[in-house]
């Protein structure tokens, strides 16, 4: 019988499948798997009492009325406007709130103000975002888009006495509301 001699392998290959070898002996502990336990609260299986179920639940977010956001008139208009512009702990210089048809800009003002810091306080109650801009002459001191269904407080520091200017525009039909209080 004829017995052919094996391959030879070059010793480069043999050199290198063992440096690929220990590479991967020497990452094993970097690639095992990691466990992670935690307290749920229950109490540990023993013995053969069966597990008792939980009872399962949904999301437990309940959906938004639609009509949130919504204008409203009359009293409700009072009670949403007092709801979003509660008493200050400061002294309060203007308060106004109202009820826009969508296209349609209000520009309003607040007396003389003498200097100091102010916080001013937006909110809107529309489908859509409405802008306020309110301004010291010609210098625009908050000028925003609210997204309507928050309330936004801004710190204005006047350094002389101002009249504010105060535009609220809606795309939509809306209801505004703003505070000017002192801090």
């Amino acid at each position: 019988m004829h017995t052919v001699p094996a391959p030879q392998v070059p010793r480069w290959r043999s050199a290198a499948a063992a440096v690929v070898l220990s590479l991967i002996l020497a990452a094993s502990p970097l690639l095992s798997s990691c466990e992670y336990s935690y307290d749920d609260g229950r109490a540990p299986l023993t013995g053969t009492a069966a597990p008792t179920r939980l009872p399962s639940f949904t999301d437990p977010a309940l959906p938004q009325d639609p009509r949130r956001n919504l204008p409203v008139s009359g009293a409700e208009l009072d009670e949403w406007a007092h709801e979003v512009l509660p008493d200050a702990a400061g002294q309060e210089f203007h308060r106004s709130y109202g009820t826009l048809e969508g296209g349609v800009t209000r520009n309003e003002s607040t007396g003389q103000l003498p200097s100091g810091t102010y916080a001013v306080t937006l909110a809107c109650k529309s489908p859509r975002r409405v802008s306020f801009t309110v301004r010291a002459g010609d210098f625009a001191l908050i000028d925003l888009s609210l997204r309507c269904g928050t309330s936004r407080v801004n710190v204005l520091q006047l350094s002389a006495d101002a009249v504010l200017s105060v535009e609220v525009a809606a795309q939509a039909a809306a209801n505004f509301a703003y505070r000017v209080s002192r801090i």
